[in-house]
């Protein structure tokens, strides 16, 4: 990979960082004002999905891990992220 595109990688993980982490708290925030389960289930699910952004470029950059495996990885805290959103919508 190219530097300018290294950059801009970074750059577009670490937004998506922080929305993740933003609405992850506002969430949370939610479910402490209103102690609903689906609250509750929405914010279990938005902080798998932060994570999951978040191990992508730590499991790259950090380990030995083929590109492969990290987007394995990545895919599998989306889905389970997704998979407890959906829960908490269909309750």
């Amino acid at each position: 990979m190219t530097g300018d595109w290294a950059v801009v990688l970074t750059l577009t993980r670490a937004v998506l960082l922080l929305l993740g982490v933003a609405t992850t708290a506002v969430s949370l925030r939610a479910y402490l004002r209103g102690g609903t389960r689906y609250l509750r289930d929405a914010t279990i699910g938005f902080a798998f999905i932060t994570f999951g952004v978040l191990i992508e470029g730590f499991l790259y950059q950090l380990t030995g891990l083929t590109l492969t495996q990290v987007h394995l990885a990545e895919s599998l805290a989306l889905a389970c992220g997704f998979l407890v959103l959906l829960r908490s919508f269909l309750r």
